[in-house]
Order: structure tokens, then C-alpha cells, then sequence
């Protein structure tokens, strides 16, 4: 998983979004409980946001340079599928560089 050291560098602040009760959310808190400290110790810089709000769909959100920014539903992943998009987004960086 190379490419996670690489986030700092493509991506400018990672959101999580997620209901601290849902069982929709599960498998995304169980992502975040996981892989947070990994992730921010391989990009210590790279703002890691977790936002808890009750009713909410699991989102995942990515801001780019220039104020772009991509969002990723969720809700029925798995923890690898949820790694999975985390990779796309990470990756989908180069293709929104001139």
C-alpha cells in the first residue's frame, strides 16, 4: 500500500463522514478505528477530518488543489472496498493536474 504515503501529496484534507450508531456506518467506523493512525503517520500534515452526525450516510471526501473536491457514498461497503475508494481518489488526483 505504497500509495498511502502518496495521499499528502495529491489529496489536500480527507473527510469522513459517518452516524456514530448506524449499522449503515459500521463497516466506515471500523475503517476509521483501524486506519487512522497508520494514515497519519505515514502523511502527518494531511488534515484527517472525522465528522460524526447522527442519521448521516457514510461519506468519504477528498479536497483537491484548487478547491475541487470528490465524494464516495459508503453506505454497504466492506473495509476493502472502502480502502479501494480511498485508492481511486488518491489516484484520480493525477488526472485533475493540468
Amino acid at each position: 500500500m505504497a500509495w498511502r504515503e502518496l495521499l499528502s501529496r495529491n489529496i489536500k484534507e480527507l473527510r469522513f463522514l459517518f452516524c456514530q450508531t448506524s449499522p449503515a456506518s459500521a463497516h466506515t467506523r471500523e475503517f476509521v478505528y483501524k486506519n487512522y493512525k497508520d494514515l497519519k503517520t505515514l502523511n502527518p500534515k494531511l488534515p484527517i477530518l472525522i465528522r460524526e452526525c447522527r442519521g448521516v450516510e457514510p461519506q468519504l471526501w477528498a479536497r483537491y488543489d484548487i478547491g475541487v473536491e470528490r465524494c464516495v457514498r459508503l453506505d454497504g461497503l466492506t473495509e476493502a472496498d472502502i480502502n479501494k475508494k480511498l485508492e481511486e481518489l488518491a489516484k484520480a488526483a493525477g488526472a485533475l493536474k493540468p
